[in-house]
Order: C-alpha cells, then sequence, then structure tokens
C-alpha cells in the first residue's frame, strides 16, 4: 500500500501537517490536495491543537503543481475546489498556523505559505510562483501576494515569475524568519512557543480583524471589537496573563490554566 499524501500528528498542542510526496519534491496532485484541505479541516476542528504547523517531506517544502498530471489532463476542476478550501481552510481556522519552508517553495508551494499566518524558511530555500508561464494563474495566491509584498513585487512574481532568494524574500516581507538549515527545527520550536503565549481567544479575533481591515472601514466595526474585547476580558486567558504578570513569568495558554 502506497503512502498517504498527506500526514497529520498531533503531539504536545501542535497539528504537523506534512505534504508527503517527497519523490516529486512534494508536487500538487489532485489527491495531495484533497488530503490536504481534510487534514486542514481535521487541525481546525482538533481540541488538542493550538498551532498549526504545515511542512514538506524530503527535500523540499513544495515544487507546486505536478506539471506530468497537468500534461496528462489528470489536473480538473475538482483540484482546484479541493486546493481552495484547503488553503481557505488554514487561512480562516482561528489558531496560528506556521508554513516551515525548506528546499524549493515554488508555484502551489508558495501559495499554501502565503495562505499561513507565518512563514520561516531556510536560508538555502528557493520561492516563486511561475503559473503564468505555464497557462494558468496562481489561483491560491492571486488574492493574498499583493496584501503581503505589495502590489508592484506581487506583479513581478506572479506575472514575470521570477524566483527569489530567501534573503530577498525576507527584505520584502514574503517570509517572516530566516534561518541556517542546521537551525531550522530549533526555530520551529522557538516560534511554536511563542504562540503558545498568545491568548487563544485574543488571537482568534485579532487574526479575523487584520483579514478584515483589508475589506471594511474601522469605524463600521467599532461595536463588535468592543464585543470581541468583552470576550477577551471575561475569558480565563486575561485571568492567566494577570496572574502571570503578578507572578513576573510569561503567560502560557496551553495547556489551559483554568482555575
Amino acid at each position: 500500500m502506497s503512502e498517504p499524501s498527506v500526514l497529520y500528528e498531533a503531539q504536545d498542542g501542535v497539528g504537523t501537517i506534512t505534504l508527503n510526496r517527497p519523490a516529486v519534491l512534494n508536487a500538487l496532485n489532485k489527491s495531495l490536495v484533497a488530503a490536504l484541505a481534510d487534514a486542514a479541516e481535521k487541525a481546525a476542528q482538533d481540541s488538542s491543537v493550538w498551532v498549526v504547523v504545515i511542512r514538506g517531506a524530503g527535500r523540499a517544502f513544495s515544487s507546486g503543481m505536478d506539471r506530468t498530471a497537468l500534461s496528462a489532463g489528470r489536473v480538473e476542476e475538482a483540484f482546484y475546489r479541493h486546493w481552495i478550501r484547503g488553503l481557505n481552510g488554514l487561512e480562516d481556522v482561528g489558531k496560528p498556523v506556521l508554513a516551515a519552508i525548506h528546499g524549493y517553495c515554488i508555484g502551489g508551494g508558495l501559495q499554501l505559505a502565503l495562505a499561513c499566518d507565518f512563514r520561516l524558511a531556510t536560508a538555502d530555500a528557493v520561492l516563486g510562483l511561475g503559473a503564468t508561464r505555464h497557462g494558468l494563474i496562481p489561483d491560491g495566491a492571486v488574492l493574498r501576494l499583493a496584501r503581503v509584498v505589495g502590489i508592484g513585487r506581487a506583479k513581478e512574481l506572479a506575472l514575470l515569475n521570477d524566483e527569489i532568494t530567501v534573503a530577498e524574500a525576507r527584505a520584502i516581507g514574503l517570509v517572516n524568519w530566516v534561518v541556517p538549515p542546521g537551525e531550522f527545527e530549533a526555530a520551529v520550536k522557538r516560534i511554536v512557543e511563542k504562540c503558545f503565549q498568545a491568548s487563544p481567544t485574543a488571537f482568534r479575533h485579532t487574526k479575523r480583524f487584520l483579514h478584515e481591515s483589508f475589506h471594511v472601514d474601522p469605524r463600521s466595526v467599532i461595536e463588535e471589537i468592543v464585543k470581541a474585547q468583552n470576550e477577551c476580558m471575561a475569558s480565563w486567558e486575561l485571568t492567566e496573563a494577570n496572574q502571570a504578570w503578578d507572578e513576573r513569568r510569561e503567560a502560557r495558554f496551553f495547556p489551559e490554566r483554568r482555575g
């Protein structure tokens, strides 16, 4: 029996979703994107998980769409619908989502990373899109990329299909952190630990408002913001934060410290 194309593991508050087609650098086919969407939904519903980490098995995060499948006519509308379901699920989940990038992060690989809240990359990673070179639009990135890097650089990446170094990606805000390959796993753990120090209720609302900031007038959501703030004020997390302040320590919100 062949290995599943996506692996999901929940341990110590972290849900790890691993793209698992290492022989083809985690190229995306219909079975992988459907499994990715299912894993994203599972992580969202998993009450034992607070942080979601997306990574790739083997030598790359993802080399993008499986060009062999595309050339053979095996990429159909169902592929795109599963793909969009997966990316929207990661973007919408009220939990921190980290893309742990190594090797190639090309095409759909970069689209996937852009649906995550944070992007950590090894110093030798390579990033780029390339869809228009293959007669397609970068469907998972075209509505996200400009929000991250600005319209000018987004056009450069999406229309001219330049591949860029991680240093360039860091300079334009495409990735949040860059580390040497030998420090990659330690960096993943360090970022996860920082996520455990963020109040789940406050994080969930803040993430949602940040996304909505591209679509709404801030004045139109004043009452909604006050309602969310009241929920934060009434949460067990505020009690933990206040107790941590009094005890001169860092607040930690996983596992829960109710009472």
